[in-house]
């Protein structure tokens, strides 16, 4: 009788967000178990090699690794289209090969947690594929971080990623985001490339009616978070000069939305 060898597990490992040192906010952010787990992994798929091997030094410090990070396997996936800018075609499944051969796998996002606004929903479709258990990890979301904050419809929300970056599309977009929020009391949650932040919001406050309440959530779990929200109006009072941007510019900023 055939005998089928056990698969591995597939573990998502979230990362910290922001760019504080990785040892400092290891405590605040990651609870014990997803540490230990963190450190138990040999093998890995990573969006940036570098990055991922600071997590794992700052791992180190809490809880020792399985082996020298010189000795980590590491394979780097940045999602079906990015991965083909990098001239890589590497195939999803190809990736999983020690899943296959019964050992455990981490799979670990650039920040916060793997899978949401991260390329690794495409791994852990071919991990279910093959029949593997997917293990997520505890660990840091700036979704759920912002939209707990913000005081806005926590029982019906939309996450949409990024926003076009033509002007004219930019704007269109969010008068239709505002248009569906108001329809389905929906808040409407995206992001922004850091040093595009100021371009995002005064774009929000040209394009968005002055009663519709909007949310900033700023460094979320690191030391100099701040979270605000207000109305349109009050924010276009805020902000009637060009000084009164620049806390905002290249701090990792998430962006909600209640009409």
């Amino acid at each position: 009788m055939q005998t089928h060898k056990k698969l591995g597990t597939l573990f998502l490992v979230p990362n910290t967000l922001g760019d504080d040192d990785r040892i400092d906010q290891l405590p605040w952010v990651l609870p014990v178990e997803t540490v230990k787990q963190a450190a138990k992994l040999q093998h890995w798929i990573v969006e940036d090699a570098k990055t991922a091997r600071a997590f794992l030094k700052a791992v180190d410090l809490s809880s020792a690794l399985i082996c020298p990070l010189q000795e980590m396997h590491m394979s780097e996936w940045r999602g079906t289209t990015r991965n083909a800018k990098y001239g890589d075609a590497v195939k999803p499944e190809s990736l999983l090969q020690p899943l296959i051969a019964g050992m455990d796998m981490g799979l670990m996002s650039e920040a916060g947690v793997p899978g949401v606004a991260d390329p690794g929903s495409e791994l852990v479709w071919a991990a279910h594929q093959l029949g593997a258990t997917v293990k997520p990890l505890i660990g840091p979301s700036s979704i759920l971080l912002g939209l707990m904050a913000s005081g806005l419809n926590g029982q019906r929300f939309a996450f949409h990623g990024y926003l076009p970056n033509d002007t004219q599309e930019r704007q269109l977009r969010l008068k239709q985001l505002e248009v569906e929020s108001k329809k389905l009391q929906q808040t409407q949650i995206w992001i922004e490339t850091p040093y595009r932040n100021v371009t995002m919001l005064t774009a929000c406050l040209h394009s968005l009616s002055p009663q519709v309440r909007l949310c900033l959530g700023i460094d979320l779990s690191l030391k100099t978070e701040q979270v605000t929200t207000l109305s349109v109006a009050n924010w276009r009072k805020q902000f009637s000069n060009e000084a009164a941007y620049a806390h905002l510019k290249n701090r990792p900023t998430i962006f909600l939305m209640l009409a």
